[in-house]
Parts: C-alpha cells; sequence; structure tokens
C-alpha cells in the first residue's frame, strides 16, 4: 500500500513503477490521489497507460475520474475517447461526460448523450439533471420544456439544485411565474433571492440585481443583511449616492442597522463614493465599532486629504482600546507624509514595530516616502537599506526622495543599481526619476526612458507624456518636446501639456511661440490656469515684454477671475525691476494681500542692484534676511549693492557679519553629459580628473572671447598647441 504522496510520485516515471502488486484491491483507496497529484498532460497519460497494463480501464470510478482530470487539461478530445472507448457505460460515466460536455460549450453534444440516455432507462443524477437542462436552454426553450417535463415524471425536480436551476432559467427567459409549482417552492426562499442579486452583481449587471430585489419585495420578502449587503456593493458599482441613502433608509426601516456587517458595509459605502460627512455621522452612530470600522474611516480621511482628522482618529482608536495593524498603519503614515509632521511620524513608527506590523514592505515603502517629505533622507535611507525584498515601490520611494530633495546624481546612482538588481521599470519609476535627469541635463537617460516606455507600452499614459516633454525640453531639446506635443491631436490635449510647452518655450526665451501656444489653446476650448499664466510671464520676464506682461496679469485677474500667487507677482516685479521701473515693482509688493516670502523680495533686491537703488535695497534685504537668517546669497548681494554704491564701510560690516556667523554662499553647480556620462562642476572646482586641461582651454575661450588677440603671443606656441589637442580631446570624452 502507497503510505505518502512521495510515493504517488514515483508512478509517473515509468522505469520506477513497481511490480503489479501495488496495484491490486488496495490501489483504489489510494487512486484518486495518484490522479490529483498529476499536474501535467503527460503524467496523467502514463498513469492512464498503467491502468490499461493491468486491465482497470473499465473501472467505471477510475475512468470518470481520468476524464475530469483530461479535460481539467483542456483535453476534451481524450475524455470523448476514453467515455466511447470504454464498453457499456453506466450512469456515473453518463454524468462524467455530460458534465465535460457541458463545460467546453458542447450544448448540442450533451443533449444528445442525455438522450442515449433516456433511451437505455437510466436515471442520470441531479448534477446531470443541471448540466443538461442548462444546455437545453442555450440551444432551443422549447427543448428546454420538454427536458423540463421529462424530469418532472422522473422525479428528479425534487432535488434542490434542479429547481433551483429550473427557477433561474425560467427567469433569465421571462418565463418565471410564481403561480406555477416550478416557481411556487423556491421564490418564497430569501436565500435564493440573495443568490440571484449576488450572481447578478458578480457578473457586473448591477441594475438587474436591484430589479430582482423589487420584485422579492413585491412578493411581501423581507430582506435580511445579506441581501443589503449585497446592493450596497452594487451601489458602489454605480457610483450612486443617492441609492445608497435610499438603502440606508431600509435598513432603518427593516430594523437592521444594530449589526456590525451591514453598519461596516454602509460606512464603505459612503466612503467609497466620497460621503465623508455621511460616513462620519453612521460612524458616530454606530452602537458597535470593532478594528475594521476605524481603519475605513481612518483610510477614508487619509484619502481624502483630511489628514489631521485622519490622525486624530487613530488617537481615538487607541484611547478605545484598539491596537493599530497594518491597516491602520499604511493611511496613518501617508497623512503625516501630507503634514510632514517628523515626530508624529517618528511615533507611528514606533507603533509600527511595538505592534509587530513592520514584516511588511508596504509599510516600509510608507515611511520612505513619509521621512523624504519631512526632510530625513537619512533614516528614509536606512529605512531602505533594511529592506530585503525591495519591489519597485521601494526603489520608487527612494528615487523620489532624492530627487524631491535636489539630488539627482543620487537618484541617478540608485536608478542604475535597480536595474542591476533586475527590478521592472515602471511608469511611476519613469515620472520619479525623469525630473532628476531633467536637473542634471542626462538627455542620453531621457531618450533611454523614452525608447523603454514605447518598447512597453507605457507612453501611451498622459501623464508620463508630459513629464516626457517637459524632461527633453529642460534638457535643452525643444524640438523633441514640440514633436511629442505635436503628436497628440488637439482633442486629446490637456490643460497640463499645454502648460508643459508653453513653459518650455518660455524658458528658451522663445516668447512668440508661448503667446501663438497660448492662441491656439484658446481656440481649443482650454480654458487657461494660473499655470499657464506664470509660464507667459516667464516669458514676459526673459524677453523684456513690459507692457505684454502687464496685459497678460490684467487678463488673469479680470477676465478668468484668478488670485495672483506669490509666484505670479514676483513674476512681475521681477520684469518691472528689470525695466527700472522700481517704484511700480514695489507698489506691486505693497499691494500684495498675504505677506510676501522670499520669492517677491528676492527678484526686488536683485533689480535694486542693477539699478543702484540702495535705500530700497536696503528695505527688501532686510525683509529677506528675516525671512531666511541662514541664506548667505541675501548678504552677499547686498554686501555688492553696497559695494557699487561705494559704501566700503558697509561692505566690510557684511563680510565681518558672514565671517562671525560662520556664513557661507553656496556656490553654483553645473553638469555636462557627454556619451552618456554626467560630469559636474562647481565654482573654482578642481575635483575633476583633467581639471587642468578644462582650465587651460577656458582660459584661451576668454581671451579670444574679450578680443584679445594679441595677448595670445604672450603664449607660446606649442602651449597654444597643447591646449587645442585637449580642446579636441575633451570633444570625445
Amino acid at each position: 500500500m502507497l503510505h505518502t504522496h512521495q510515493h504517488l510520485f514515483h508512478l509517473f516515471n515509468i522505469s520506477k513503477i513497481p511490480n503489479i502488486l501495488l496495484f491490486q484491491t488496495r490501489f483504489f483507496s489510494t487512486s484518486s490521489s495518484i490522479l490529483d497529484l498529476c499536474t501535467k498532460p503527460q503524467h496523467l497519460q502514463q498513469v492512464h497507460a498503467r491502468f490499461f497494463l493491468h486491465g482497470l480501464h473499465q473501472n467505471t470510478s477510475l475512468s470518470s475520474k481520468l476524464m475530469d482530470c483530461y479535460a481539467k487539461f483542456g483535453l476534451l478530445n481524450l475524455s470523448q475517447k476514453l467515455f466511447y472507448f470504454t464498453e457499456n457505460p453506466d450512469s456515473v460515466l453518463y454524468s462524467a461526460i455530460l458534465r465535460n460536455l457541458y463545460q467546453f460549450g458542447e450544448y448540442e453534444k450533451t443533449l444528445f448523450l442525455y438522450k442515449e440516455v433516456v433511451e437505455k432507462s437510466m436515471y442520470p443524477d441531479e448534477e446531470s439533471c443541471s448540466f443538461v437542462l442548462r444546455s437545453c436552454f442555450s440551444v432551443s426553450h422549447e427543448q428546454g420544456k420538454m427536458v423540463h417535463g421529462q424530469i418532472v415524471k422522473l422525479g428528479m425536480d425534487a432535488f434542490d439544485l434542479v429547481g433551483k436551476t429550473l427557477i433561474e432559467l425560467y427567469d433569465m427567459n421571462g418565463f418565471l411565474n410564481v403561480h406555477e409549482p416550478v416557481g411556487r417552492k423556491y421564490a418564497k426562499e430569501l436565500n435564493y433571492w440573495n443568490n440571484l442579486i449576488l450572481e447578478a452583481s458578480k457578473s457586473g449587471k448591477m441594475e438587474e440585481s436591484f430589479q430582482l430585489f423589487c420584485r422579492m419585495r413585491k412578493d411581501n420578502i423581507q430582506p435580511n443583511s445579506t441581501s443589503v449587503i449585497n446592493l450596497l456593493r452594487s451601489t458602489v458599482d454605480l457610483n450612486s449616492l443617492k441609492i445608497g441613502q435610499s438603502l440606508h433608509t431600509l435598513v432603518v426601516v427593516s430594523n437592521l442597522c444594530e449589526e456590525l456587517t451591514v453598519n461596516t458595509a454602509l460606512l464603505s459605502m459612503y466612503t467609497k463614493l466620497g460621503s465623508l460627512q455621511d460616513a462620519r455621522m453612521l460612524f458616530e452612530k454606530m452602537p458597535e465599532k470593532d478594528l475594521v470600522v476605524w481603519n475605513i474611516m481612518i483610510s477614508a480621511y487619509a484619502g481624502n486629504g483630511c489628514s489631521k482628522e485622519s490622525l486624530e482618529l487613530v488617537y481615538c482608536m487607541v484611547r478605545s482600546g484598539f491596537r493599530p495593524d497594518l491597516f491602520t498603519a499604511i493611511p496613518a503614515i501617508s497623512s503625516i507624509t501630507q503634514l510632514k509632521y517628523k515626530e508624529w511620524g517618528k511615533q507611528m513608527h514606533a507603533h509600527v514595530i511595538r505592534n509587530d506590523s513592520d514584516y511588511q514592505v508596504s509599510v516600509h515603502n510608507s515611511l520612505i516616502d513619509m521621512y523624504s517629505a519631512c526632510n530625513d533622507l537619512n533614516l528614509a535611507e536606512k529605512i531602505f537599506g533594511l529592506i530585503m525584498d525591495k519591489t519597485v515601490v521601494s526603489w520608487s520611494a527612494m528615487i523620489k526622495g532624492y530627487a524631491m530633495h535636489d539630488q539627482p546624481l543620487e537618484a541617478l546612482s540608485l536608478f542604475l543599481k535597480m536595474k542591476l538588481s533586475g527590478t521592472r521599470v515602471d511608469f511611476i519609476i519613469v515620472i520619479n526619476i525623469l525630473p532628476a535627469f531633467a536637473k542634471i541635463g542626462a538627455l542620453h537617460y531621457v531618450s533611454y526612458l523614452h525608447g523603454y516606455s514605447l518598447k512597453t507600452s507605457l507612453e501611451s499614459l498622459k501623464s508620463l507624456k508630459t513629464s516626457f516633454l517637459s524632461s527633453y525640453a529642460k534638457c535643452g531639446c525643444i524640438e523633441m518636446a514640440r514633436k511629442l506635443f505635436d503628436e497628440e491631436k488637439s482633442i486629446h490635449k490637456d490643460i497640463i501639456a499645454w502648460n508643459s510647452m508653453i513653459s518650455a518655450y518660455s524658458k528658451h526665451g522663445e516668447w512668440f511661440r508661448c503667446f501663438q501656444l497660448y492662441s491656439q489653446m484658446k481656440l481649443s476650448n482650454i480654458i487657461p490656469d494660473q499655470i499657464t499664466f506664470l509660464g507667459l510671464l516667464t516669458a514676459c520676464v526673459n524677453s523684456g515684454l513690459v507692457n505684454k506682461g502687464k496685459e497678460i496679469f490684467k487678463e488673469m485677474v479680470e477676465i478668468y477671475g484668478y488670485q495672483p500667487s506669490q509666484e505670479h507677482h514676483a513674476c512681475m516685479v521681477d520684469l518691472l525691476g528689470r525695466a527700472g521701473q522700481i517704484d511700480e515693482a514695489n507698489e506691486i509688493v505693497a499691494t500684495i494681500p498675504l505677506e510676501s516670502d522670499a520669492r517677491v523680495y528676492g527678484p526686488l533686491l536683485s533689480a535694486c542692484k542693477i539699478h543702484s537703488e540702495t535705500r530700497l535695497a536696503e528695505l527688501a534685504a532686510q525683509k529677506l534676511i528675516n525671512m531666511e537668517p541662514k541664506n548667505a546669497g541675501n548678504y552677499v548681494l547686498l554686501s555688492n549693492i553696497y559695494a557699487a554704491a561705494g559704501k566700503w564701510d558697509k561692505v566690510a560690516k557684511m563680510r565681518s557679519f558672514l565671517r562671525n556667523r560662520g556664513l557661507k554662499k553656496t556656490p553654483g553647480c553645473s553638469w555636462l553629459e557627454l556619451n552618456g556620462q554626467v560630469h559636474e562642476f562647481r565654482v573654482a572646482d578642481q575635483s575633476h580628473p583633467r581639471w587642468e586641461d578644462i582650465y587651460s582651454i577656458l582660459k584661451v575661450l576668454e581671451l579670444e572671447a574679450g578680443g584679445m588677440e594679441d595677448d595670445l603671443e604672450l603664449f607660446d606656441p606649442p602651449i597654444i598647441k597643447g591646449c587645442e589637442l585637449h580642446m579636441n580631446q575633451l570633444n570625445h570624452l
């Protein structure tokens, strides 16, 4: 006798099959297990061959099981052959073949074999009758009624399965009459109606589920909790809050409002349909709340941007004696991320560890997002390093953190590590890494990702196409950006695409194209938003079009009714300041409704430097210093203004102040991509391996740019020749 499944597996290797003793009487107790262990058709055929070898192929129970197994592998033809090669098949084999034929949609063959069964005076079981009835109604309603008559004569309609099949089929075809014998028995059963409603809901027939419910009510059948829960699922799929509220009324009338399952389903319905007010009222009135109820409400607030309310509920939940679990932690961490409350984040992190919820990688991913948003990349990196099985979301969260904190080279390095790990790049990774590539002008990597997205059909996503458009423009490839923009038909272009292209042209100094696009956008019936006007004002600043800028600003406020933001005011101050209209720029600053920030006073201070407005510069600088006391750039700019005005005592005072405070201006940084490699440069930088060659060439370029042809004679010819050689070599870096 076989004792373990491991022994049974030996049957699949014919050369290792033991002698015939294994297949004697005791074999039948293990035959089912042997067939169930067959994971491939080849295994099944090997076992079948052994059945033939030992004369077991005429055993009806084994043959029936074999037929089902062949059908399971999609081999209906072998199942049929096995049936026809069996001498004098009995009702067990007929039931098996009827079942298999029906499952494969062979309705006419099912009916043909059913006739054989009747002619042989055999009695099919209740399951076979159900398959035959369904086949009949799929072929012909009249034939279905004839078979129904035969089944009644045989008394098979007394079985529940057959009776319910009849009800379902007559109902689907519009022939149900509850006054007939077939309908009278089951139409009064609540479970029957609940099953019909559930099936309609699962099949995506939401309206039909409510029609069935109405018919059930007409028959004076009172709904129970199952009825309501099934209908609430359909309500969510229909996206109808009004129907949901009506069902809530039914719950109250039917005295079901005390049941936790019903209240949970109602709460879930309200939150999924975005009715937080109704959800909170229900939540407060619920006589009983479990952890699921609390989590639904916490997630609803977090998902709808009500971060404070979400965290307040977490606090109340803990005070009520519930321990936060995985489904509490994720929305709570999301809320903390939105609020950027690092201390709360650490507390929640401690809760997660204490309650053993940190085993899930999704929690780690949320924590990486949270610490990145709270300006603690070190902790984000530590958590990322602790994740053993990193998912694409883990990589994406860390890359996003680097990009968010202006660390594009770290983002690029991590992206390359992710590729080496074999993780598949998805569209979220692409969207998160593109700003980092654009920041360092890594056109090579932008092009690579674009090609990858085309191959994997990601590029069809609007958000991704717009990200590529913006990235190409920031990398200086405005032609490719325009090509992507033109590929999309005007009727399919959204406001984000238009804004991205207008912003791209404004940064590239092609202001006339900005206004051309703006006119085309309005003709396409796209209403401009505040970002559109910001791009247009930036174009005016870059091109010095003061009157056009005033016209755009006026149009934004008076025609479209937008309230200018700090960025819009900053553009106007910058535009007027560069044109020498300092007083008018200062008037704009004075009329801003809210307290102006560094974005407004920065351009004003720069304009004062250009036009030597020392008095106003001191006022603007004082504002900036109060706002950004650790920004050395503001002190340096004011020092330069004093120097231009000849106020050397104040220059000395500023420099002394900087030294005493230990403040240093952050040096400027530039990136250059050559042959897919990114080179980073800073002011007076000597970190590049070929910095001496670079400075030699820069010296030559400075002399040429200054028109100092005669000074070149001071250099020996070999040095000049060496510089030219270095320039040629650098071109091939």
